[in-house]
């Protein structure tokens, strides 16, 4: 398969994904914050209110997503995933606690990551990908996608193309991000936890997915976008979507894919990099803060 295997012909991939973190997201820096209703009225709005939005603004579309549910998010909403699947989109795992792992242990790391398989299992949701709560991988985690038998993970920001981790087991295909196609640093605003502290307007950040698309037409990229239902939710924003997305769709030379259908094409291409995931070796006397 050549170069433009993995895109299938097209100029670029659009990988549309939402990351359904809900309370969790605020709940990740204290169980003290399920006590503050404004607060969790604000994350509950995201599986409440933007997925039944979202859903049906895809639907009007007919484009496929990624919806990147916290194991925690699904099993107190026993329906959630099960309406995302059924409307035809991918559910995909996104930790159980959306605990960062950098900040767990390896065994935390490990049980966090089975606690979300189960629930899904339960459930009856196939689970295909990955993407690490805040994108804050550790070096072992690819370790865990391969073990645990998913095909790809979406946390890392080593490339604007796919890429190959090689593990112990099966390579895992990275489907890499970044954070100037995320809505998070243009929407997110807490007075507690602090999370961000700027409410951007939807057409500075449509002006700027746009080019961003643009460019990533002219070289050949996946536009991995990340967007979070409790914000791109909200009704401007959701607007401003699909203004983005009916801009992809005639431009004419976009193909939008789930994450996993990307992922099968990238297994199939030879051509693109395998890399091994390691920490740099920090000399102490070079850097001697921890």
């Amino acid at each position: 398969m050549d170069e433009a295997g993995w895109r299938a012909g097209a100029r670029c991939v659009f990988t549309l994904t939402f990351d359904v973190d809900a309370e969790a997201a605020v709940l990740a820096h204290g169980r003290r914050f399920a006590g503050h209703a404004m607060t969790m009225s604000h994350q509950a709005y995201g599986p409440e209110v933007g997925v039944p939005r979202l859903l049906e603004l895809l639907a009007d579309l007919g484009v496929p997503a990624t919806f990147f549910v916290p194991g925690w998010v699904a099993e107190r909403r026993p329906g959630l995933a099960a309406a995302i699947a059924a409307a035809g989109h991918e559910v995909a795992h996104h930790s159980y606690s959306h605990r960062p792992p950098t900040g767990m242990s390896a065994a935390e790391e490990r049980a966090d990551f089975e606690r979300a398989l189960e629930v899904f299992a339960d459930q009856g949701i196939e689970i295909a990908g990955h993407r690490a709560a805040g994108w804050e991988a550790t070096w072992r985690t690819p370790e865990l996608v391969a073990e645990h038998g998913l095909r790809y993970d979406s946390s890392l920001m080593g490339d604007d193309r796919p890429y190959l981790l090689t593990t112990s087991g099966a390579d895992v295909v990275e489907l890499p991000v970044h954070w100037s196609l995320d809505d998070w640093e243009q929407y997110a605003f807490l007075p507690d936890p602090h999370v961000g502290s700027v409410i951007e307007s939807p057409a500075k950040a449509l002006e700027m997915w746009r080019a961003e698309l643009d460019a990533m037409r002219h070289y050949g990229c996946l536009f991995n976008l990340t967007n979070h239902p409790f914000l791109t939710g909200r009704p401007g924003r959701a607007v401003a979507l699909r203004t983005l997305v009916e801009y992809a769709l005639e431009c004419g030379d976009v193909r939008f894919d789930r994450c996993r259908d990307v992922a099968e094409r990238v297994r199939a291409d030879r051509t693109l990099p395998r890399r091994g995931p390691e920490p740099p070796v920090v000399d102490p006397a070079v850097y001697p803060v921890d």
